[in-house]
């Protein structure tokens, strides 16, 4: 049987939306690559752990608002909490749709490998942004491009391992 959606974004079995659910799963992924405690996220953002613990199960839905903090604590832009939206996830959207509608995590083909729209380049860019001496973030720059345009393989790990033995 097929759940469906209420207009207030639960399901109708009183389930939590599974785009709240998603949104919950990736403040815990960042939290827990931070290194984070729940009780840690909690106090920089006025709350209490129960409450974050709620949120990260999609229990409680997180506000426009406090997803801004959320994100600014965990020094993420916003979309990185609806990154890898699957699209069964999505048609769950409270939102009325119409015949046609696209979502936004339909990207066309020629998009779909666009490095542009990853996190890893946007953290690339502001840690790029953040070196203060500029002409270490010039030479960095330029490795950077110049191992690009090589044909340069870097041996895998193991590899790296076996030689040190």
């Amino acid at each position: 049987m097929r759940r469906t959606k209420s207009i207030r974004g639960r399901m109708d079995d009183n389930e939590p939306n599974p785009i709240d659910v998603h949104v919950g799963k990736r403040i815990r992924l960042r939290r827990t690559i931070l290194h984070m405690t729940q009780q840690q996220l909690a106090e920089k953002l006025g709350l209490t752990f129960q409450q974050v613990q709620k949120y990260e199960k999609g229990l409680n839905r997180v506000g426009a608002s406090r997803l801004w903090d959320i994100s600014c604590v965990l020094s993420v832009p916003m979309n990185f909490f609806f990154e890898d939206i699957d699209a069964r996830v999505a048609e769950c959207s409270p939102r009325p749709k119409n015949e046609g509608d696209a979502y936004v995590h339909d990207v066309p083909p020629e998009l779909e490998d666009d490095p542009m729209k990853r996190a890893e380049t946007l953290e690339l860019v502001r840690a790029y942004y953040k070196i203060v001496n500029r002409t270490l973030a010039k030479n960095i720059f330029n490795l950077l491009v110049g191992l690009s345009r090589s044909n340069y393989n870097t041996p895998d790990l193991e590899s790296l391992e076996n030689d040190d033995k």
